[in-house]
């Protein structure tokens, strides 16, 4: 029997993988320019992290974690997001002890079992960002313009940000029962998962994916008309930071995530075109609860979540046509000697800092500069029985045809000369 992958993992093969390190190279830079340090949390948690993070509640927890046992019998699951580990590791290792606003952001692999489909697997990767420490609504205002401003630099356009608020432990109670109230009315019209989540979290109605759902919604009662006056002001705040910097956005009402620890400003970006109705690329927003959930301190936080297989399918292609790793020097040898010497030739290339390719098996002239033709070198040293005995070797460019002898002693000068 063929070993095949697993129904909804993929390999990311060379060609492909150019694009995802060009993507995370600009996460890095640009994450780093507003003051945000990398984190690396583990792939596997003790199951309850995420249960109780997340939401018994939530399609994540109730059909999609990979939850097993390990050998010493304690219950483990792959980690299907990225917020829970960080808030962990935030409380684990006292990073609230410095007072200050604590930025972090991570890039790895998440898993859930749902069904694939385009742009959705059952390992996935994320770029996640989080901001800890403070309540102040110019940190939401902040982080959701890093983000367009990363998507910018991808050469992303047809996307919007939608916006929502999603009220705060004083006034979202109230607004709970006000919707519940409303939702009754209409328990024989909704789908079965609405039915079986009205009493455990009735907000979820709200973004139910069936269209007759969606229009009922259209009817029912809007958050925005039950926030308290600190919501309210936050949110204004929000907008007008947004506005004051130019960053377009658009209100939703019926925007209230998956996971039931946000609260306040909530908020996705979605795709105009070319994902279909799973078009949502990135979602997030505040949770002001779940550090002392957790047994920590009082933490407001505010972050977000990047799906990168929906990011990389968008790149605009004259932004990935030159990614791949272009070889600066192809080493053609023609006979036995050659080929030995281009072994060495090489290593000391390489040890200058250099990109370079070889035949290893040797090979006629013209095989071997198709070969630098494929590969798009630079330029090709040529050696052959002639050019070992005279020790002067020959270096072509391929972009413009031009070719040069160059003397053995003084290769890696005459080489660099040429490179600028």
């Amino acid at each position: 029997m063929r070993v095949k992958s697993i129904k909804g993992v993929k390999d990311i093969l060379p060609g492909e993988i150019e694009k995802w390190q060009w993507v995370e190279s600009l996460a890095h830079r640009i994450f780093a320019q507003y003051g945000f340090k990398e984190i690396r949390i583990p792939i596997f948690e003790y199951t309850k992290l995420f249960k109780r993070s997340i939401g018994e509640t939530t399609d994540i927890v109730e059909k999609e974690m990979y939850t097993f046992q390990d050998r010493s019998g304690d219950e483990i699951t792959l980690r299907p997001e990225g917020t829970a580990s960080v808030v962990r590791s935030y409380i684990e290792h006292k990073m609230y002890g410095s007072g200050s606003l604590v930025k972090l952001y991570y890039m790895g692999p998440m898993f859930r079992y749902e069904r694939p489909q385009a742009g959705r697997f059952r390992q996935f990767y994320q770029i996640g960002v989080e901001a800890m420490g403070s309540a102040n609504p110019a940190v939401d205002a902040e982080v959701m313009s890093m983000l367009i401003e990363f998507f910018t630099a991808i050469g992303l356009q047809d996307l919007e940000l939608q916006i929502n608020s999603l009220g705060c432990s004083d006034c979202r109670p109230n607004y709970r029962e006000v919707l519940k109230g409303s939702i009754k009315n209409h328990l024989a019209e909704l789908c079965a998962n609405c039915n079986q989540r009205y009493q455990r979290n009735p907000l979820r109605v709200l973004d139910c994916k069936v269209e007759r759902d969606r229009e009922i919604a259209r009817n029912l009662p809007r958050i925005k008309d039950h926030l308290c006056q600190t919501c309210r002001d936050d949110f204004s705040t929000v907008q007008a930071l947004l506005d004051s910097i130019g960053t377009p956005y658009s209100l939703n009402d019926y925007l209230v995530r998956g996971l039931d620890y946000y609260t306040r400003t909530s908020f996705e970006v979605v795709a105009r075109q070319g994902l279909g109705s799973q078009n949502a690329i990135c979602g997030g927003g505040r949770y002001d609860s779940l550090v002392e959930d957790f047994e920590g301190p009082p933490t407001p936080c505010f972050g977000f979540a990047i799906g990168l297989e929906r990011l990389v399918s968008l790149i605009p292609e004259d932004k990935i046509k030159n990614l791949g790793t272009r070889p600066d020097i192809y080493v053609l040898s023609l006979g036995e000697e050659a080929r030995q010497e281009s072994f060495k030739l090489a290593h000391i290339l390489r040890k200058n800092g250099w990109v370079v390719e070889r035949e290893l098996a040797g090979g006629t002239m013209k095989s071997q500069m198709r070969k630098a033709n494929k590969l798009a070198s630079r330029f090709v040293l040529i050696l052959g029985e002639n050019e070992i005995k005279s020790g002067r070797y020959i270096l072509k460019n391929m972009d413009g045809g031009e070719q040069v002898e160059i003397p053995r002693d003084s290769l890696v000068a005459e080489i660099r000369a040429h490179l600028q």
